[in-house]
């Protein structure tokens, strides 16, 4: 079977992944949403994870005594594995009071989200649309191969692809084939 590599452009010359630069206005413009929303969004933003792994999150998938978030990886050929990423001590502050909040309403483990992952592929394209990103990387797709590209310059690939779940470096080492600003970047290191 002939199968056809993913690249980091549509058929059209798009890119597919938000650069630095509007990855940066996305985050900036999830500050002001309500709590769940923007704490969803930022999860995005910081673990590359795929919408629908961010979606499945419950109360205790935040390890705060690790610093990490805990995903059940998605798109293996079977349920139970997992992986850990670290998360910056602002969304864990911001985590904590959420899921406090929550399980005092609830008393007991509880899925972060109210809202369905239709509602929240909605609240991630209003904020794209808000910040003037569109095409096809104003997506959740577009913010986790904006958080691989970004990664893979400054973290080794092994490291990213563990992060991102990836079975084989090769699914990796496509975010390794950047152009413009971020190809640049990554030229300054031998500069």
């Amino acid at each position: 079977m002939h199968r056809v590599g993913m690249t980091l452009h549509d058929s059209y010359g798009q890119r597919k992944y938000l650069n630095h630069a509007e990855r940066l206005r996305f985050f900036e413009a999830t500050k002001s949403k309500r709590t769940d929303i923007k704490l969803f969004c930022q999860l995005l933003h910081f673990t590359g994870a795929r919408i629908a792994e961010i979606h499945n999150l419950t109360s205790d998938s935040i390890d705060f005594s690790n610093k990490t978030v805990i995903l059940e990886s998605l798109k293996k050929r079977k349920k139970g594995i997992y992986r850990e990423i670290p998360l910056p001590d602002l969304i864990l502050e911001d985590l904590n009071m959420y899921i406090n909040s929550l399980q005092i309403e609830t008393k007991d483990c509880t899925y972060l989200w109210s809202f369905s992952l239709r509602s929240a592929s909605r609240h991630i394209k209003r904020i794209m649309n808000e910040v003037q990103i569109t095409g096809v990387r104003s997506s959740s797709r577009g913010l986790r191969h904006g958080f691989a590209v970004y990664a893979v310059a400054r973290v080794p690939l092994t490291l990213v692809k563990k992060w991102l779940g990836h079975a084989a470096l090769e699914t990796t080492e496509i975010y390794l084939n950047v152009v413009g600003a971020e190809e640049r970047e990554i030229a300054k290191r031998i500069w």
